[in-house]
């Protein structure tokens, strides 16, 4: 035998020993999973501070700490925080402290987030501020002696702090006194007692005048509180008391802090109009004094600005945002540049560029805390800048050429950049990227471009053990032409000659994207024995404006024969069991799985998740507006056979496919009433077999970032809702009663056997 071939079947032998011996991933290995986020390079390039995120010991939450690691890469990151709930790490501009955010308990209830600094050359972090309702968003003056930051604490909060306590030190005070003579103490006096209690209660009653009045997972909006600046100056140790001066004031949200130079002014967005939804996005720019005073507008930019930066001459910004005309029901967004000077007109950088800029594909498996945000960054001579964007399933770090708007890619192959940063100079650029075998990790690149360094390796130990395979991609044309990608998990063992039963996952949106990046629920189901297809029919983004928008006024409606087909290709393939189809998808894959088992008979098993049954219930409920004639051309009550016709309700006496509905109870985006709550209720009334599981407090955000039990839980109700109906598996759980056993039964099963 050929010496070449022998050591390749040799190769080839150990490498099938090694996959054999790995195990495949289960649901709960997200309790071990490590997630990046929020990482900040240092002044001088040479490190990378981050925000490492764990699942707690009890599995009911996550935990959050600051680590660090070199830019040099071959070191292992060490640990810099030692609080369960540490984040927004942010550097000195001279990097010997670093500024971070802490949230702490008291007598086991969570306490507000409070700024901590870090001294970098030793020493114990510290805490320096104590407002009521909290502070974060730090952002370092340049000359290091100011730090901008957020709050919603008003006056009568810290009001009420300064009179409690004052109260305990009184009572600190009495005690010893108290104690030596208790026959001086008496009784309280009921009256006082009473006032004081009035006094101090506050009402949990909410009084609504405003259209929008809750966010998902925020919770109800406390308009009392709106969110304002304050600045305070950077302590060195834990000795040097400071007191934090609030910057702005009024009834209006403040955000987008950016600094002058000269550490003289501060610009920051709002948009002082009590009801922005009866109009257009649209954001408003100010500057006020770093010390105070009136604030100054600017600019009226009649679009919603996302992720501002200033360039280093400090004479304009960029940032992301979708223009506002026409009226779509997608709009991708641009990178854009506007001066700093008075009523400057923004120019679009990236009009040419028919991608989505800031952002891209999406996964269940982003930081569930701490992960923080991207903003574009100048090159230091002003000339480009660097911004991610999703193009065909993938989301690319480029440098953008601020005269032409030309892209240069900095990362290219299958993968999704999901932060980044830069060293002040721009010499060195950090990035998380994911992909469908990876988590996240850290890299690094030279601002030209060139090959990546991997800095961090934070799952490796885990994935080791694994059997993570990739997924294929597949493409097939649709009925009217269009291309559709798509992606196939298949099982760890797949045998094209044998038989699976197929899932069908639709993403949510719909203006979203799947792509190369992890996804545990698919990598489980797979491991579970069954195929998996995901697509991105049309509606779906990082394909152009046309594709994304093309469903505007009719969602849902080609989009279902999009999928259909997808399920034909893969039947055509020969290894898909045509009688074990199942059909999953949360949010407007959600809507989109009660669409389908309303028009076709061809699933065995489906499963809603935080669904939509009715448009119109939809429409008066959810956390935000439809005033805008962006999905929908009017009310419901001005076209009522519109939401009927596109509602999943209307057409429930075709379902006859058994269905589980996966909600959260406290989900505002797709309220459980205006979805998986009517379907339920009316397939019982038909009876269809069907199940509803309800996840307390959770809200729209239960499969990426809820209770880690509870994500866990989600995914065995989704498999094991298949595993009844595809594959023929006992679960009594989802029946109504137990099956009662005969005595005969029972004895015959009791039986020995002859």
């Amino acid at each position: 035998m050929n010496k070449y071939l022998a050591a390749i079947l040799i190769l080839v032998g150990l490498t099938s020993e090694a996959f054999a011996q790995k195990r495949n991933i289960t649901e709960k290995d997200l309790w071990d999973f490590v997630w990046i986020g929020d990482p900040q390079v240092s002044p001088d390039g040479s490190r990378v501070a981050f925000v490492r995120v764990t699942v707690n010991e009890k599995h009911e939450g996550y935990n959050t700490s600051i680590w660090i690691v070199s830019t040099n890469g071959g070191e292992e990151p060490h640990q810099l925080t030692k609080g369960d709930h540490d984040g927004q790490p942010r550097w000195s501009p001279d990097g010997k402290f670093l500024a971070f955010v802490r949230a702490s308990e008291k007598d086991g209830k969570p306490e507000p987030p409070q700024l901590s600094i870090l001294p970098m050359n030793g020493g114990d972090s510290f805490s320096f501020t104590e407002l009521p309702k909290g502070a974060g968003d730090p952002h370092w003056s340049p000359d290091g002696k100011l730090i901008a930051f957020t709050s919603s604490s008003n006056p009568e909060d810290i009001e009420k702090q300064q009179k409690k306590k004052q109260k305990e030190e009184e009572a600190k005070k009495a005690a010893p006194s108290a104690s030596a003579s208790p026959s001086a103490s008496a009784k309280p006096n009921d009256a006082a007692k009473k006032a004081e209690a009035e006094s101090e209660h506050e009402s949990d009653i909410h009084v609504i005048t405003r259209a929008i009045y809750r966010q998902d997972n925020d919770g109800y909006a406390d308009f009392k509180r709106p969110t304002h600046i304050w600045t305070i100056q950077a302590p060195r140790n834990a000795d040097e008391k400071v007191q934090p001066k609030q910057i702005t004031s009024g009834r209006f949200d403040e955000g987008d802090i950016m600094w002058s130079n000269d550490s003289a002014k501060i610009y920051f967005t709002s948009l002082h109009v009590d009801e922005p939804y009866y109009d257009f996005p649209k954001t408003e720019l100010y500057s006020v004094a770093a010390n105070g005073g009136e604030a100054t507008k600017l600019n009226t930019i009649e679009m919603g600005v996302n992720d501002c930066a200033i360039n280093p001459d400090g004479k304009q910004m960029a940032f992301i945002a979708s223009a506002n005309q026409p009226v779509n029901s997608y709009s991708e967004p641009d990178l854009w540049i506007v001066d700093l000077t008075p009523n400057a007109k923004p120019r679009n950088l990236t009009e040419k560029f028919d991608v989505d800029l800031g952002n891209g594909v999406f996964g269940d498996n982003a930081a569930p805390r701490g992960g923080g945000g991207n903003l574009p960054i100048w090159s230091k001579d002003g000339k480009s800048i660097i911004e991610i964007y999703g193009k065909q399933g993938r989301t690319v770090l480029a440098s953008f050429d601020v005269a032409s708007g030309n892209a240069t890619d900095l990362t290219k192959g299958n993968q999704a950049v999901q932060r980044f940063r830069a060293s002040p100079d721009g010499t060195k650029i950090v990035y998380e990227s994911s992909t469908p075998t990876l988590i996240n990790d850290l890299y690094v690149v030279d601002q030209t471009g060139g090959e990546p360094k991997r800095l961090t390796n934070i799952n490796d130990k885990l994935f080791a053990q694994l059997n993570l395979t990739e997924p294929e991609e597949i493409s097939y044309t649709s009925f009217d032409g269009k291309k559709i990608q798509a992606w196939v998990q298949k099982p760890p063992d797949f045998n094209a000659s044998k038989k699976y039963p197929l899932i069908l996952n639709i993403h949510g949106g719909p203006h979203a994207a799947y792509g190369y990046i992890f996804e545990h629920e698919f990598q489980w189901m797979a491991a579970k024995g069954y195929v998996v297809l995901y697509p991105n029919p049309r509606g779906s983004t990082t394909y152009g404006q046309e594709f994304g928008n093309v469903i505007q006024y009719h969602y849902p409606g080609d989009d279902y024969q999009d999928l259909m087909l997808g399920v034909d290709e893969m039947i055509k393939r020969g290894y898909i069991d045509n009688n074990k189809l199942g059909v999953t998808g949360g949010s407007g894959g959600g809507l989109l799985t009660n669409w389908v088992i309303g028009h076709t008979q061809r699933f065995a098993a489906a499963v809603a998740q935080r669904d939509i049954a009715s448009w119109t219930d939809w429409w008066y409920t959810a956390d935000f507006t439809l005033f805008q004639p962006t999905w929908f051309k009017a009310a419901p009550f001005d076209d009522e056979a519109d939401f009927k016709n596109r509602s999943p309700i209307t057409y429930i006496k075709n379902v006859k496919t058994p269905t589980m509905f996966i909600l959260g109870e406290s989900d505002y985006r797709t309220p459980p009433g205006a979805g998986g709550e009517q379907m339920f209720r009316a397939l019982k009334f038909r009876k269809i077999p069907t199940a509803m599981v309800l996840f307390p407090n959770e809200s729209h955000e239960l499969s990426r970032s809820g209770q880690p039990w509870h994500r866990v839980e989600r995914l065995e109700h989704i498999v094991g809702w298949f595993d009844k109906w595809l594959t023929g598996a006992s679960k009594p759980e989802y029946d109504v009663a137990p099956e009662e056993v005969s005595p005969k039964k029972d004895s015959a099963a009791k039986k020995p056997p002859q």
